[in-house]
């Protein structure tokens, strides 16, 4: 929203495994409540979209919600960044476990939930105002972001 470049690593076609804040919540009490001592769960989303699909995904939901004040869609902000040494290409998660033994399973789909979190931070400016002008985070964006090598 700040019409800064949105920098995805590499090709942006890692995978991740993408889970609500909610649905995680509610799976972590789930097995603190009637999982099996000792046993151990895996919570996953059953979302493993690229990492570029979730990127292009917030820039549509902000199309929506916010749409910039040129007009243009957020999307043409997408700048690709020279990927990390030793990035994993795919992180997943079986989850059948937890679901099979405690009839657990997401109730967010991605879409929802991704129009979730950016209403969240919309909603929220003074939350993510404070996170900006903390330093650290500041030195993390530069070390990450700010110095990497462009590659398109």
């Amino acid at each position: 929203m700040d019409e800064k470049a949105l920098p995805v690593y590499g090709d942006g076609q890692q995978i991740r495994d993408w889970l609500h804040v909610e649905d995680h919540c509610r799976a972590i009490h789930l097995v603190v409540t009637k999982g099996a001592n000792g046993s151990s769960y895996n919570i996953g989303g059953e979302n493993q979209p690229a990492n570029l699909t979730i990127v292009e995904t917030i820039c549509d939901i902000l199309d929506e919600l916010k749409p910039r004040t040129n007009g243009n869609p957020y999307r043409e902000l997408i700048q690709f960044v020279k990927d990390r040494p030793g990035h994993d290409r795919r992180y997943a998660m079986d989850s059948s476990r937890i679901q099979r033994e405690l009839g657990w399973s997401p109730r967010h789909t991605l879409k929802d939930g991704l129009c979730d979190t950016v209403n969240w931070y919309l909603s929220h400016p003074e939350w993510v105002l404070a996170i900006r002008k903390q330093q650290d985070y500041q030195a993390w964006l530069t070390k990450n972001y700010d110095t990497r090598e462009k590659t398109s």
